[in-house]
């Protein structure tokens, strides 16, 4: 297994970013462990399989911390200045910085603090498409996917919303990935201007605090030296991008997956009482992280009976995963009635995502309401034509409709 010479993740081939499903079936068959090349040229050791990835996910020979990582490539592609800020987050850390970082906030993520957002992400959601439902066609990336979630991690986080085409630039540029390596200047760039944009947010809390999230963590870092400066803009960025970025994928992907399936829409349109059920088929069958979550051997980790060498970068694929025979019967069939679907789109023990919540909540709302406020929606473009994320998140980059005007 070992011996093979590595498989290559075409992002420069617009078919395999269209559908890399293909291409992800046979590295599958391949065997649970294969050697790739993934976005930006880096080596990686993809795990394939559902029961190995799972595992892979809780295994603490495997760091989370891109440090841990001897391909210098990996770090090439984060700014070069502050670099160490870039790394001080809850995602790139391990238990116990992990613990403590991921405690601060995990409480504005609960299942129940999250439901009492409902009325308020119902309203935003409706508002996006009382602009959009008179004209009889839109672009529901752009005019809903996105401004919805962008909105909702704003609100929480107390960031001002019109703020946002600024940020959403800056950490597009930041974390785009595709055939080739990201260009430092520009990441270098993209980075100074949102550090020196999260950190005239920290000094506005400092001088006049809110009841928001970000006031919250101010106050954790002046008052309960809780985290370090550098910690707490890592984390502002960090929630301010995750917050948004995944679940506009999921909006719009999931969009996307229901209109080529119009037995599917049909249904769930019919019978809304399928829509969280439906939301986590659309996870498992097309997630928006993609091929997988990307892990950095400790020591050498033997996986599925092969040896990947330390230091090397261990791609769990959830994504190819997820489409496991051996654990989802006809798993590239997309049935929102499926019934026993742990998948792995939000990740797996520790870092088990904080969002899901928030992120499942904003694409029944968003997903549902639209199927019942826009009567005839249809691509106004063949599916072919739909222009997909290169690598690392997946998701459509815009997404024309047609839909029968209301108001």
């Amino acid at each position: 297994m070992s011996e093979q010479p590595p498989a290559l993740l075409p992002y420069a081939d617009p078919a395999f970013v269209a559908d890399p499903f293909p291409l992800y079936r046979q590295l599958r068959e391949d065997g649970p462990v294969r050697r790739v090349v993934i976005a930006g040229g880096l080596d990686a050791w993809l795990v394939t399989r559902y029961e190995d990835g799972l595992a892979a996910l809780s295994d603490t020979r495997l760091s989370s911390d891109v440090r841990d990582a001897s391909d210098a490539r990996l770090l090439q592609q984060l700014p070069q200045t502050e670099r160490e800020s870039m790394l001080s987050n809850m995602l790139r850390s391990d238990p116990p910085d992990h613990t403590r970082l991921r405690r601060l906030v995990s409480k504005a993520f609960t299942a129940r603090r999250v439901a009492l957002m409902r009325p308020r992400i119902q309203s935003i959601t409706d508002r996006l498409l009382d602009d959009i439902a008179p004209a009889g066609r839109a672009d529901l990336v752009a005019d809903f996917a996105l401004p919805l979630p962008v909105t909702v991690i704003s609100e929480l986080l107390g960031v001002p919303v019109d703020d946002r085409h600024e940020f959403q630039g800056w950490t597009d540029r930041m974390i785009r990935r595709g055939a080739e390596p990201p260009d430092p200047a520009v990441v270098n760039e993209a980075w100074q201007h949102m550090r020196a944009y999260v950190t005239g947010l920290i000094h506005a809390k400092r001088a006049h605090p809110g009841d928001d999230l970000l006031s919250g963590l101010v106050t954790a870092r002046d008052q309960e030296q809780r985290l370090s400066e550098d910690e707490l803009v890592a984390m502002v960025f960090l929630l301010l991008a995750a917050g948004y970025i995944t679940t506009v994928n999921l909006i719009g992907g999931g969009i996307a997956m229901l209109l080529a399936e119009p037995a599917q829409l049909d249904r769930l349109r019919s019978d809304p009482g399928l829509l969280p059920g439906a939301i986590e088929e659309l996870l498992r069958y097309d997630g928006p992280v993609n091929p997988g979550i990307a892990r950095f051997a400790r020591e050498d980790v033997e996986i599925a009976g092969v040896t990947v060498p330390r230091g090397a970068t261990v791609l769990i694929g959830s994504a190819v995963a997820d489409r496991d025979p051996a654990r989802f019967p006809d798993p590239d069939r997309l049935d929102i009635t499926r019934q026993d679907n742990p998948h792995l789109a939000f990740g797996h023990g520790i870092h088990y995502c904080l969002g899901a919540p928030l992120a499942r909540l904003e694409g029944q709302i968003a997903i549902g309401t639209v199927l019942r406020r826009l009567p005839g929606l249809a691509l106004a473009v063949p599916p072919g034509e739909i222009p997909w994320r290169p690598g690392g998140l997946r998701g459509p980059e815009s997404l024309p409709v047609t839909f029968t005007p209301g108001g």
